[in-house]
């Protein structure tokens, strides 16, 4: 399990993969989430109404036996689904921008959201999930018990607030002074947050990694953003691709 630790009174933590890459996240708390909940159950209280309505005109027992189906479905597979499928969002988290990832700062998988999601059952069994909102209240990260089960954080999407070095193109290229040499790599969709600060860490790093370390942790992420040119190392087309966030982030 990787590690993390709790940065100061902004809720921060920062998070190292297993390549040796640090960067920074940040959890949701409790009213953002109970707010993506509220949304989620009444995008799917909706879908059920509708459903036994249409059905019903047809045959009220057929619309009895279709409410008991699709609310079994959507409690059990709602969340899973979309959170597999939708880059570990449903749609109530997605319009409160956050998201589900395993503790790493990595994509959430089947296994961990099929578990993080099969204990909700548990975080709400007392008084509308008041064991949830103790457990997220006591703990880094206000991980919830199925989140601690699962190995899960649920983050915020995007942090447009860099800090203050970070602030302009000229004090940024300062920071990572080589960039200026470097030519610039345009990415080939637009990343999300914890990617940006994990290739602008990797480029802070580089000096300090030598060139054979440095191919070695570039492979995988070079591969995620599918690396055409062959003429260039992968450390080079991350160096590029940080060159190219270090005036758009």
């Amino acid at each position: 399990m990787t590690g993390f630790d709790h940065r100061g009174a902004d809720s921060s933590l920062g998070v190292q993969t297993p390549e040796g890459i640090e960067f920074v996240i940040f959890p949701a708390g409790f009213p953002i989430r109970a707010c993506a909940w509220g949304i989620d159950c009444l995008i799917k209280g909706v879908l059920v109404i509708g459903l036994v309505i249409m059905a019903n005109a047809l045959h009220q027992v057929l619309g009895i036996w279709l409410y008991l189906i699709s609310n079994f479905i959507l409690d059990w597979f709602y969340h899973v689904g979309f959170e597999v499928f939708w880059n570990g969002q449903t749609p109530g988290k997605r319009i409160m921008g956050i998201r589900v990832v395993r503790s790493d700062g990595s994509p959430v998988n089947p296994g961990a959201s099929f578990l993080r999601n099969l204990l909700r059952f548990a975080d709400g069994f007392l008084y509308l999930y008041l064991i949830a909102f103790l457990c997220m209240a006591g703990s880094k990260g206000f991980r919830r018990f199925g989140d601690w089960a699962a190995d899960t954080l649920v983050v915020y999407t995007a942090r447009t607030r860099l800090p203050a070095r970070f602030t302009s193109p000229a004090l940024r290229q300062q920071a990572i002074p080589w960039l200026a040499d470097i030519p610039a790599v345009v990415p080939p969709y637009p990343l999300d947050y914890e990617e940006k600060q994990g290739l602008l860490m990797f480029a802070r790093r580089y000096p300090l990694l030598g060139r054979e370390r440095a191919d070695e942790i570039a492979k995988p992420w070079a591969a995620k953003l599918k690396k055409g040119d062959e003429q260039i190392s992968d450390a080079e087309y991350l160096l590029g691709v940080a060159h190219t966030l270090s005036g758009i982030t």
